[in-house]
């Protein structure tokens, strides 16, 4: 129950004060529920169910269930936006998953700037190539970045991609909005 109950107050972003001040147990006692200390009863661990929005068999189980972790194989990747071309191209990973905080997706700049315009949203973005030779345009500057470069940056600040060299480039990106969440808890789409 230990290794359980930590992930499930993690998902719940749930720190160990927010979690006891919902159940009326102590912080330290549940540390050491945590830590494999002590054991709950069969009170206690409906309380933290109930405090956690799942059911009590949740807490004790050794399965690991499907939402907890999420393997998308290259060829299951799931088409958002289809390029060809000029034309940048998406393939979302782990879309079906619900309430998750980031939004991983691979990018094929294309060879050219799609428009004119910058994009530009709330949150954060991280950018990694993957394969090939990009350019990330910034309002006051443009970042060359070669194969295994990365970037990190506040994804309110304009900005645009395009592949530069013989082959077209593949990027990771992951984007977090803690505040552009759905209806369902998942991280909005793409702008």
């Amino acid at each position: 129950m230990s290794s359980r109950l930590r992930v499930l107050r993690k998902q719940n972003r749930l720190s160990l004060d927010a979690l006891a001040a919902r159940t009326g147990l102590t912080k330290s006692y549940l540390s050491k529920v945590e830590r494999g200390l002590s054991v709950p009863s069969i009170s206690t661990a409906m309380k933290l169910a109930q405090a956690l929005n799942v059911d009590v068999g949740r807490l004790f189980s050794d399965e690991v269930e499907p939402e907890l972790i999420t393997v998308v194989r290259a060829d299951e990747r799931t088409p958002v936006a289809a390029g060809t071309g000029s034309a940048t191209a998406y393939e979302g990973i782990a879309v079906g998953v619900s309430g998750k905080a980031l939004a991983p997706f691979v990018m094929y700049p294309p060879p050219d700037f799609d428009d004119a315009s910058f994009k530009s949203h709330p949150g954060e973005e991280f950018f990694f190539v993957h394969q090939g030779e990009v350019e990330l345009a910034f309002p006051d500057r443009t970042v060359a970045l070669g194969t295994g470069d990365s970037v990190y940056f506040k994804a309110e600040v304009p900005h645009r991609s395009r592949s530069v060299g013989r082959e077209r480039a593949v990027v990771l990106v992951v984007i977090h909005d803690d505040s552009a969440g759905t209806a369902d808890g998942s991280v909005a789409p793409l702008p």
